[in-house]
């Protein structure tokens, strides 16, 4: 696609960011995509989001419409997000509308939470580290560097065992390591499970494919006609955030806007490009609060 001189693009969060404080601007900008994500689920995510992936993911989804609800929904030359957040990218790129997004959300949520409660358990490990010593990391407890979020911030994902191990290494190294509140190893073979039941969810859902492009976290390509292979894909790669990031700039974005919850996505991408202008809604909310 053509490059794009001082370029927009808007980014979506994937489920770590999830907080039950969003309900509320959920309730005032979107109560009907609150009131189907109870229908769906059976029930308030907001008020089980701790308990995790089944709730946090629709809650995390609902809460990033909001924040793009309140931003006016912008048009914008290109939309990214990071793992889940890839749908509310979807959303705001006018691929599928709200109520799509969200039944394409629940049905994810309940295949992964499925497969991690019924296969083997596993974890993930953030570590703030380079790629080298995370992937050397990786390599020696027999687990995937599942997420490069930044130059300086991996996932490993990967067995219980594995993960504890991997965590007691890097502790003794000195290097930063948190476990992820989730509820199996992401991004990798262990959610190969998921994929049957999410694949025909998907072939439920009337996909617009419009010129204003939103990208996949995994492969840092457009989504088109294959969308919902990508999607499915995504279930067990590793997302290539670093990659995403790279290649909105690439394409002439100099303004991203992280529409929230939180601000994780503005971080990680300051701390990867040092000459685009990075903007947070959470931030924005809170200075005027």
């Amino acid at each position: 696609m053509r490059r794009t001189e001082n370029a927009t693009a808007l980014l979506f969060p994937g489920q770590g960011v999830g907080d039950s404080s969003s309900r509320e601007l959920v309730a005032e900008l979107c109560p009907d995509l609150l009131v189907l994500a109870k229908e769906l689920i059976g029930k308030d995510p907001f008020d089980r989001i701790a308990e995790g992936t089944l709730y946090a993911q629709p809650a995390v989804f609902c809460a990033s419409i909001a924040g793009y609800e309140r931003l006016g929904r912008p048009a914008a030359e290109y939309f990214a997000g990071h793992s889940l957040g890839e749908v509310g990218a979807l959303v705001a790129s006018r691929a599928i509308d709200d109520e799509a997004g969200l039944r394409i959300v629940v049905a994810r949520a309940l295949a992964m939470d499925e497969a991690a409660r019924l296969g083997p358990r596993g974890a993930m490990l953030a570590v703030g580290t380079d790629r080298r010593r995370a992937g050397a990391l990786a390599t020696a407890h027999g687990l995937v560097l599942a997420n490069e979020n930044s130059p300086r911030q991996y996932v490993l994902s990967g067995t219980r065992a594995g993960i504890e191990a991997a965590r007691l290494e890097a502790k003794a190294a000195g290097v930063r390591a948190k476990k992820l509140a989730v509820a199996g190893a992401f991004h990798t073979e262990a959610m190969a499970p998921a994929a049957v039941p999410f694949r025909a969810a998907l072939k439920e859902v009337e996909f617009r494919y419009t010129t204003t492009p939103a990208i996949s976290s995994t492969t840092a390509r457009f989504f088109g006609a294959r969308a919902r292979d990508d999607l499915t894909n995504s279930l067990t790669m590793p997302v290539k955030w670093i990659n995403v990031v790279r290649k909105l700039r690439d394409l002439g974005a100099t303004r991203v806007v992280d529409v929230g919850p939180g601000s994780v996505l503005a971080g990680l991408v300051r701390r990867t490009l040092a000459d685009v202008e990075v903007e947070s809604v959470a931030r924005r909310e809170s200075a005027v609060a």
